[in-house]
């Protein structure tokens, strides 16, 4: 089968094959939203993206938040489950809003650490729209050199 070519000067009028599935994705969306009401609220919301980094002392959790406001987010570490939760909430704005690919509403990201985790000193720290947790590791789990006699 053979695409259609189109032959332009601009580079603005260049077929996009891509977009064609990001506008099919959008209605799409819009009529499940019609159809069953908004599909992120009966599913739980939505989950941000996040790394998890271990180093030798500690494990590391960078979650992006940007627009969330420390007050808005809750932080429980149960067992060796690291949870992290919150509302991202709705501005006010003027006018018609004609096109959304944000996110907002309740979030949740959960993450299972192994067993050797320091509980009771877990720091974390909002700046710049990424939420840093720093969740030690024991003693036990360090990693020691031995020295050869």
């Amino acid at each position: 089968m053979a695409l259609p070519v189109l032959r332009s000067n601009s580079t603005a009028d260049r077929w996009d094959p891509f977009r064609e599935f990001e506008d099919l994705y959008t209605q799409m969306g819009r009529l499940m939203d019609s159809a069953f009401g908004r599909v992120d609220q009966s599913t739980g919301g939505w989950s941000p993206l996040a790394d998890v980094i271990e180093t030798d002392d500690a494990y590391l959790v960078e979650v992006e938040l940007p627009g969330v406001k420390r007050d808005d987010i809750t932080i429980d570490l149960i067992g060796t489950d690291l949870v992290v939760a919150g509302e991202l909430k709705e501005k006010e704005r003027q006018g018609l809003l004609r096109h959304r690919t944000r996110r907002v509403g309740q979030f949740h990201y959960r993450v299972q650490l192994p067993d050797s985790v320091d509980a009771d000193s877990v720091e974390a720290k909002l700046e710049e729209g990424v939420l840093s947790i720093r969740v030690p590791k024991t003693e036990i789990a360090r990693p020691r050199r031995i020295a050869i006699k």
